[in-house]
């Protein structure tokens, strides 16, 4: 059984914002908090230590009270990068990742992650879920919410490295034990207009 104390936790803020007219979306508010931290707040129950992604704002970040640490690779390579950063820094075996425009993901998020990882012997997990309640349709993988062994490492670098960016790529290349959720708590904010409408559906 993995432990939670096994699992260093990463909330991924490090993006440009730009669905979002540039702004800094973790520092969005959300029900009065910004987005980033209620990532935080939610996620820090079900690890043993947490840590997040940013490239701007940093002092802002480093209020919330855990590492905050940017990408090391110039070359902006997307969630991957903060996929990198988890690995290079969590001193735990295992990494689980979250983005921070998806305030209300499960409480048992991990746990049922790592139970999949572990039953399946797999590399990592990761969520498979609806894009939209409202549209189910066929279950899509959702990679930002990963479950990560640590010594993924070497793998990640070598694939940024080579100019690698999209994450179903690299996880293609090692076994993935895929997780069901149903779509709602994992709505995602890409716009200032739906942050504003999944507050007001959750408020």
């Amino acid at each position: 059984m993995i432990s939670a104390d096994h699992i260093t936790g990463v909330v991924l803020a490090g993006g440009r914002g730009s669905r979002m007219g540039g702004v800094d979306k973790g520092l969005q508010p959300y029900r009065g908090i910004p987005l980033a931290l209620h990532a935080l707040m939610r996620l820090q129950p079900q690890v043993g230590t947490a840590m997040i992604n940013a490239n701007r704002n940093l002092a802002a970040y480093e209020s919330f009270g855990v590492p905050v640490w940017p990408d090391t690779d110039p070359d902006f390579a997307g969630p991957l990068s903060g996929f990198l950063v988890g690995l290079e820094r969590a001193e735990t075996p295992f990494v689980m990742t979250v983005p921070c425009d998806t305030p209300d993901f499960p409480d048992d998020l991990v746990a049922r992650l790592a139970h999949a990882l572990e039953a399946e012997d797999a590399e990592l997990a990761m969520v498979r879920a609806p894009d939209s309640a409202d549209a189910p349709g066929e279950p899509r993988p959702q990679p930002v919410f990963c479950l990560l062994r640590a010594t993924l490492l070497e793998s990640l670098v070598r694939f940024v490295h080579a100019g690698g960016r999209k994450i179903d790529r690299w996880t293609a290349q090692h076994r993935c034990a895929m997780v069901d959720f149903d779509a709602a708590p994992f709505f995602n904010a890409n716009t200032l207009d739906e942050l504003r409408r999944l507050e007001t559906q959750r408020g």
